[in-house]
Order: C-alpha cells, then sequence, then structure tokens
C-alpha cells in the first residue's frame, strides 16, 4: 500500500524531473485550513520542519496560512521548530470543553493553545527569522459581521453563502482578505486581485492576535482586533480555505503538503463540489498528501475533523488522534524514501484541471 498521492502542476514535475525535490528550489509552502485535519500531516510536517528544511538557506521561504495552517506554519518560524510543533501537538490533542461550551470559553482554549505554540519567544522568533517569512491570512466580514452577536454575524454570514453561490467575484464585495506578514516589500502575494487584499507587517505587538484571527471561525470564537489594523478580523479560510492563490511569478516550487490531492477555494464552497481549485494557480506547485488507501487505515477509516468533539468522548476522540499522529509517520517514511532513492518523479500525477 502507498501512503502517499502526488499530484504537481507542469512547471514543479519539470524541475522535479531534472534534479530531485530540494530544499533550496522550495519557494512557498501553504498550509489550508481544516481544524483537526493538521493531525494528519503532522509525520510530513516532522520530516519538513525537522529535516528537509534545516540547512541554511540564501533566499527567502514564503510560508503563507490560513487558520491551522498559518499556525502550522508558525512552527516553522520560529528557532526550534520540532519543540513548537511537539507543544501544538499536545495543546492540540489535549483540548477539553463543557457541554455546548459558550464563545468565551472556546476562544481562551484556542488562544492558550496558541500561547503553547508560540513559548516565551516564538514571537520574536518569527520576527527575526534569517530566511522564513511567515504570512497569516485573515478575514474581514464588512457590514453586519464586524460584530459578535449571533444574529447579525449569521445574516452577513447568510448573504455572503449567497453571495459565493453565484461566484466567488460576487463574495469578494462582501469579504476582505487581510494577509499579516513579515515579508516587507518583498511579498510575492503582493499581486494578488481576486479579493480586496491589504498587506499588513506582522510586529511584536499583533503577532500573536493576527494568529488568534486567522483561526477565529465565526460563531465558535471571537472576532479579533489586531493592533495596527482597523476593523475585526476573523478565520482566514472564509476567503482562502486550501488557498487557490496565485503564488507569485517565481521559478521554484511551491510545496503543499495537503490533507486531500484536490483544493478547495473557500469555506463556503465545502459543499459545492464543482467549486474545486483547477490546475491554473499550481503550475509550480507539489501537493503531497496522504492516499486514500492510508486514510482508510486510520482510526475510524478518516482523517480527524470537528466533528469529532461531538461524535466521541474526550478520552475516545484524543486516543484515535494520538493514534493518528504516530500513523501519520508512515506517510513522511514513504516521502523520504522517494527522495533519497530520486523514485519521487516516477509516482507524481498531474494536478486536476
Amino acid at each position: 500500500m502507498s501512503t502517499l498521492t502526488l499530484r504537481a502542476g507542469p512547471d514543479a514535475a519539470r524541475l522535479i524531473r531534472d534534479r530531485g525535490l530540494r530544499a533550496e528550489d522550495v519557494d512557498v509552502v501553504p498550509g489550508a485550513s481544516g481544524g483537526p485535519k493538521w493531525l494528519v500531516l503532522a509525520g510530513l510536517d516532522r520530516f519538513f520542519f525537522g529535516e528537509f528544511f534545516t540547512a541554511p538557506r540564501s533566499r527567502p521561504l514564503h510560508l503563507i496560512g490560513s487558520s491551522i495552517g498559518s499556525w502550522r506554519l508558525a512552527c516553522l518560524a520560529q528557532r526550534d521548530p520540532m519543540a513548537a510543533l511537539a507543544r501544538a501537538h499536545e495543546a492540540y490533542i489535549e483540548q477539553r470543553y463543557t457541554t455546548k461550551p459558550p464563545l468565551e470559553e472556546v476562544t481562551k482554549v484556542g488562544a492558550d493553545i496558541l500561547d503553547v505554540l508560540l513559548g516565551a519567544s516564538g514571537v520574536a522568533e518569527i520576527l527575526a527569522h534569517p530566511w522564513a517569512r511567515l504570512h497569516v491570512i485573515t478575514t474581514e466580514l464588512r457590514g453586519l459581521g464586524a460584530t459578535d452577536r449571533r444574529w447579525p454575524l449569521l445574516a452577513s454570514l447568510a448573504l455572503a453563502a449567497a453571495s459565493n453561490l453565484v461566484s466567488r467575484r460576487v463574495l469578494a464585495r462582501r469579504v476582505w482578505r487581510v494577509i499579516f506578514h513579515t515579508a516587507r516589500d518583498d511579498s510575492p502575494f503582493r499581486g494578488l486581485s481576486d479579493f480586496p487584499t491589504l498587506h499588513l507587517p506582522l510586529t511584536r505587538e499583533n503577532t500573536r492576535q493576527a494568529l488568534l484571527a486567522s483561526a477565529s471561525i465565526p460563531l465558535l470564537l471571537s472576532g479579533v482586533e489586531v493592533p495596527g489594523a482597523t476593523g475585526v478580523y476573523r478565520d482566514g479560510g472564509i476567503v482562502d480555505y486550501h488557498l487557490d492563490l496565485d503564488f507569485g511569478t517565481g521559478d521554484g516550487i511551491v510545496l503543499y503538503p495537503h490533507f486531500y490531492p484536490h483544493v478547495v477555494p473557500g469555506w463556503f464552497d465545502k459543499s459545492l463540489r464543482w467549486r474545486r481549485a483547477t490546475g491554473r494557480n499550481f503550475r509550480r506547485a507539489l501537493i503531497v498528501a496522504p492516499s486514500p488507501e492510508f486514510v482508510a487505515t486510520l482510526p475510524y477509516g478518516r482523517i480527524p475533523d470537528r466533528n469529532d468533539f461531538y461524535r466521541y468522548d474526550d478520552a475516545t476522540r484524543i486516543r484515535a488522534w494520538r493514534k493518528v499522529v504516530a500513523m501519520s509517520e508512515q506517510v513522511a517514511d514513504e516521502l523520504r524514501e522517494l527522495i533519497t532513492t530520486g523514485r519521487l518523479a516516477e509516482r507524481i500525477e498531474p494536478v486536476a484541471g
């Protein structure tokens, strides 16, 4: 059984055929939204964070994520990414709630997990990293969405969902993308034009709040005010669920460890099976995902998700999630072997579309 699915755009496939997958050829690493789904990537994250990207670099590596994806990449942008990742896994798996927790409780638990992930010096390390450039995607809901009051926020989300059903272009009239980053004037994402997009610097004062905002799911967690910006910011996955983005004009690879071999553009597209990303933005991308056959061997035969909090008691959920993290090493082992033996190119399939 193969544990891996490998999909590449034509530019990435050509580069990998010519010289294999090399860390110095990677320009961008995206990180998708998906809550507990990130646990199935634990093995790949440990491989990439702890082995693949350990050599000094002569050019920046741009890390761009929404929601839990931005938190994963915030681990890579710290001085000891493996320690940050271990802290984050443990705190995330052990999260617990009362029955029907209020907004304030869920927000506090999330903030506590983020504080563990960052540790005492994580913010300073992210801002001073010699080559990692972190980009944290957040969303600003315009009009009624700028509140945590349930009914106005529900109305705003309903209008946004209806707009999105028409097209993402119509949704862009109601929702702004705001990216907080450490790239200064060198961000490859300055040309994004599919949504109104604001680019703001990450600072010592706002990094924690920007990361918290990026994972603040409407109606579950409170919206976040971010120092240095005006407005209320929420989960970046509303616009960029799996990051169907223009990744810029670089010559290097977009290395995308992902839960699935396909990409869903926005949060409101999850149930719209026809709204899958095409290959247009993925010409230089390599998507590395667990195979369906491997997923079938996981506890309960699937990747963890937020419904696990309702399906299982805490002990059952935590046991299953720990098993997923342990089993995910099989995916990393296979990828490591393919890279080491030079057989990665043989296994690559084209990106859909």
